[in-house]
């Protein structure tokens, strides 16, 4: 028996990209850097807009069910690794301009990851969409490394 519904993941997803826009608006309250605020307000919006794509994705799922068969080894560790991974993770508190660049950095990562392994369960039409969140996001962590390098 499968211990991972389809739409269970995509409500992950959905709590991920709160997550993240939350970390980067709460981080361009305490940074000074006007370069990082700029960063980090965009990657925010960024974030709603992917939060608003698995919403819909929600949606078409109800009673969805993947063309392939998993084990429920693939379901426990794709819940292992959202529990631990994404859930798990504290905002922590920023001193440094470079600590919230480093957090930013691994939450892009996890969400990266997590997507990619995710795809097998949304609607061959939706996959598309998904590969362009998860180019999206490439583009937040290379952006976030740019930066990075910078200071």
């Amino acid at each position: 028996m499968n211990v991972f519904k389809t739409s269970e993941m995509i409500e992950f997803a959905i709590q991920i990209e709160k997550n993240g826009e939350k970390f980067y608006r709460e981080s361009v309250k305490l940074i000074p850097d006007e370069r990082i605020k700029t960063l980090f307000s965009d990657l925010a919006d960024q974030e709603l807009e992917h939060k608003k794509v698995f919403e819909s994705f929600l949606k078409k799922v109800e009673n969805y069910n993947p063309p392939e068969l998993y084990n429920d080894d693939y379901f426990s560790y794709l819940r292992a690794y959202a529990d631990t991974k994404i859930f798990n993770k504290k905002l922590p508190r920023i001193k440094e301009p470079t600590e919230a660049i480093r957090f930013a950095l691994d939450i892009e990562k996890d969400s990266i990851l997590y997507y990619s392994e995710s795809k097998n369960f949304v609607h061959d039409d939706d996959k598309k969409i998904l590969d362009g969140i998860i180019e999206e996001e490439r583009k937040h962590f290379l952006r976030l490394w740019e930066l990075l390098k910078k200071q």
